[in-house]
């Protein structure tokens, strides 16, 4: 998505050779033209997979999740990150590490949420090592859902996640992928 690309171009900070920084569009203030688009693109991309919900990680992937969801006019869910009081006590539940934070946390869905039968897209902002996004394909999984595919925002093509998920048979569809950060400059497959 050559809108996307152009963005990480003028507004992304390369931390180190693994690391982007996009908190000015993506992890901490949100462009909403940049994530309506990304919603729209992603909707276009997998229609035809006859998704019936959405699923994400918080908090990131909420916004592009949610105009995904709101255009293909289908409910978003977000697997938390902590369970709440107001939470069932009955959920779907993996551990993952994260890439950028450094800890292990668990992320969960309540089981009301994701059924047997369910056609479940996952759409998240980054994938590195594709801890999150295989979390939550185990949790589509445990639930008995049938996962449709996976839309990443942002594709670290240098590190394993995206590859490794394809090699499981997974449509995963990046907007933008990342060759390389190194020498403090973005160059994208």
């Amino acid at each position: 998505m050559e809108l996307l690309k152009r963005r990480i171009q003028e507004v992304g900070v390369v931390v180190s050779d693994k690391v982007l920084k996009l908190d000015t569009i993506l992890n901490h203030q949100i462009d909403p033209a940049l994530v309506l688009e990304m919603g729209r693109e992603f909707a276009r991309l997998f229609r035809e997979t006859k998704p019936d919900k959405v699923l994400t990680v918080e908090s990131s992937g909420i916004p592009i999740a949610y105009t995904t969801a709101l255009t293909l006019e289908i409910p978003m869910i977000f697997a938390r990150r902590k369970k709440t009081l107001t939470m069932d006590q009955d959920t779907y539940s993996e551990r993952v590490p994260s890439f950028t934070k450094g800890i292990v946390t668990d992320i969960m869905v309540s089981s009301h949420l994701l059924h047997p039968g369910d056609r479940v897209l996952i759409i998240d902002d980054f994938i590195a090592n594709g801890d999150a996004a295989r979390g939550l394909i185990r949790i589509v999984e445990k639930a008995g859902a049938e996962l449709v595919g996976v839309g990443i925002a942002v594709e670290k093509s240098f590190q394993a996640g995206g590859n490794s998920i394809r090699e499981k048979g997974i449509r995963v569809e990046s907007l933008a992928r990342i060759a390389s950060l190194e020498g403090g400059r973005v160059t994208f497959d």
